[in-house]
Formats: C-alpha cells, structure tokens, sequence
C-alpha cells in the first residue's frame, strides 16, 4: 500500500518538475528498449509517460527512442552519431549491453564503450546529469529458449551489470536495477513474450514501477 501511495505522490509531483508544455524524453538500448516481441507502444519508454502522464491533464510528452534489435554498445554509438539526436532532453535513460554479453564481446571494450554512452547521455540530457538514468540489464537467461544456459548466463549478466553500474556511480548517475525483477520471469509464462526471449509488457510495467520508485520519487524528494 505504501508503494502504491507513493507512485500516485511521484505522479503528483511531477508537475512540479516538468514544463506545461511538452516534456522530451530519449531511450537509449537495444531490443528491450523498443519492445521486441511486444510493440513499442508497450515497452517501458512509453509505459513510463504514461506513467508520468497520470494526473497531469496538461502534460504532453515527446518520448525519442534510439535503439535497435542486436544492438551492441558499439552499434548504439553508431546509431546515436546516425541520428545526431537534438539535445537537451528532459530525460534521458541508458540500457544496453545484453548483446554485449551474448556475443562473448570484451568486458574491458564494453566499459570504454559504455563511458562513452553514459557521457553522451548526460550531454544531451544538457550536461545535466540529474536528468541521466541507467537501467540494467535484464536477465534473459530464465525467458524459455535460454533457461537451460541460466546458469552461465546469469553470473555474466552480473559482471557486465557490475561495470554499467560502476560508471553509473562513478559519473554520480542514478541507477535502476531490473535485473532481479526480470528473473522473477523463471517459470512464469505471464512475464515472458511470445518468442520465449524478452520480456512481456506486464514485466516491462514491473520495471516502470522500480525506475518510478527509485528513480522519480527519489529524485523529486532531493529537490
């Protein structure tokens, strides 16, 4: 209950921190990001404002998204200098590195890579880094297709959450981890998306609520 009152009070709150006008938002990853398997629309960019959106009659929210299917840190960094996104964004979220991990890449490249990402986030978050948050990276190893290899999956997805979350820390970024929340998908199909590899859109609502919880409410507490 008390979770549940706290959501409704960050959603209240906002209003304090976002302009009348239009609120712009950037999403930074890979397939989670654009909800593969379960559309755009119900992946957690778009879950998250409209989240936001929820007593705020007068919020408007343009929500940006660069990211793509496979998509290394190294892709995500080609896409972003394709893109050449307009910055400053009110908001801006980073998660990526699944595909690092499942293509065997370099840890040590991937915490270069994923320095360079988190800087470039907080530039067109307008050097704020306030507006910065990073997600981590979920667990596929308990989705159906992989569960057989969970027990190696699993302590990778460790170390490379080890490495975003210490460049999170070291730039003063905030950080959300999901990763426990996506393993709670292990033998419940109702968390799982219909290609047995990511994630349903009731466990990206799971991960709206965590980064509204850890990430909205906290920050709207230190204004």
């Amino acid at each position: 209950m008390k979770k549940i009152l706290a959501l409704i009070a960050c959603c209240a709150a906002l209003s304090f921190m976002v302009p009348d006008s239009q609120f712009t938002y950037l999403a930074l990853g890979d397939s989670y990001t654009i909800g593969t398997a379960i559309g755009k629309q119900n992946a957690y960019p778009v879950l998250l404002v409209d989240s936001m959106k929820k007593g705020l009659p007068n919020f408007y929210a343009d929500v940006d998204v660069i990211a793509k299917n496979g998509w290394t840190t190294r892709d995500l960094l080609n896409g972003i200098s394709k893109e050449k996104p307009k910055d400053p964004y009110d908001l801006v979220s980073l998660l990526i590195g699944v595909n690092n991990q499942y293509q065997h890449l370099s840890k040590a490249v991937y915490k270069t890579e994923f320095t360079e990402l988190l800087e470039k986030s907080i530039a067109l978050a307008g050097g704020k880094k306030e507006n910065v948050f990073v997600i981590s990276i979920p667990d596929y190893g308990v989705c159906t297709v992989a569960v057989d290899n969970l027990e190696s999956i699993s302590p990778d997805i460790n170390a490379f959450n080890a490495i975003n979350k210490s460049v999170a820390e070291a730039y003063g970024v905030s950080y959300v981890d999901i990763t426990e929340i996506s393993r709670t998908a292990k033998g419940n199909e109702s968390l799982i998306a219909s290609d047995g590899l990511h994630f349903s859109s009731k466990m990206h609502e799971l991960w709206v609520r965590e980064i509204m919880e850890k990430y909205m409410l906290v920050r709207l507490e230190g204004m």
